[in-house]
């Protein structure tokens, strides 16, 4: 069978693209160890695993913290925290975001002024405050708990950018025959004008996904985020709070905040590689 090179054309040219193919390295890397590394690491997140103020050596990869905890155990353990709230809370977002700006952008008249009055005033509401305020008020929080707050507060700016893409999509010839041939408004929006719209919303999946890693490590490192379990964030804010920097163990400290760093850059860089991928006039020749 011959190879219909058009056919795979975004494959080819995203397989091409050095920001796509940098950050997915980066990408996987992490996702890897955070599959593996609790396997392969000896010991639990808050096991004491040997003496405090360890720099990273044979025996303790990333050293230890001031309490003997062994750092690349709750690093690993952390990353998976990570991608499991940008995945959960991503994707909810992205769920919620899609929905609302299909139905306003397509429906309009007062479908679309009622949702969009429910978006600006989500948009003009603090994300960052009302998480903190839900988040002071509970007395047990998890890591799923956080995801479903950060998916409910992440999504207005997605529904305003897809709104106006189904806006200029719905009174296309293609989706204006299926609307004659009594197609339900579900297929309509599914078949003709999500389907127009996919590279963009793969996009911004990725840019939720980020952004939901973001707010869990802003609530974790405030100290409104998980109360049990080990987090990226969290293993930052107790270096924090017990001085790591200036006790001299700058491998508490620095080294979670470079991974989310490397994280969330590997993620720009999968998205502007995509966006030139998907956009002809962008693309490196």
């Amino acid at each position: 069978m011959k190879f219909n090179l058009k056919k795979y054309e975004n494959l080819y040219f995203a397989l091409k693209n050095k920001k796509v193919i940098i950050g997915m390295i980066i990408f996987t890397f992490f996702l890897l160890l955070g599959l593996i590394g609790p396997y392969i690491a000896k010991y639990d997140p808050l096991e004491y695993a040997g003496p405090g103020y360890m720099p990273p050596n044979k025996e303790f990869w990333l050293g230890t913290n001031i309490f003997g905890h062994d750092l690349f155990t709750q690093l690993v353990y952390g990353l998976r925290s990570s991608y499991f709230v940008g995945f959960f809370g991503g994707t909810l977002a992205t769920i919620i975001g899609l929905f609302v700006g299909f139905l306003s952008g397509y429906k309009g008249k007062w479908v679309d002024e009622s949702l969009m009055m429910i978006t600006n005033i989500m948009l003009v509401i603090p994300t960052l405050a009302v998480l903190i305020i839900i988040s002071a008020y509970l007395s047990f929080r998890g890591m799923v708990f956080e995801s479903i707050i950060i998916g409910l507060t992440n999504w207005p700016w997605t529904a305003r950018a897809v709104r106006s893409l189904t806006m200029s999509i719905k009174n296309k010839d293609f989706v204006n025959l299926s609307r004659i041939s009594a197609l339900p408004t579900r297929k309509i929006i599914l078949q003709d004008i999500a389907s127009n719209m996919f590279s963009y919303i793969f996009m911004v999946y990725i840019l939720q996904f980020g952004g939901a890693i973001l707010s869990a490590v802003t609530l974790d490192f405030i100290g409104l985020g998980p109360t049990k379990g080990i987090s990226l964030g969290l293993i930052m804010q107790v270096a924090r709070d017990w001085n790591a920097i200036q006790l001299g163990m700058w491998w508490w400290a620095i080294i979670p905040g470079l991974v989310i760093t490397l994280l969330v850059t590997s993620l720009y860089f999968i998205n502007t590689g995509l966006d030139e991928v998907f956009n002809p006039k962008l693309r490196e020749m």
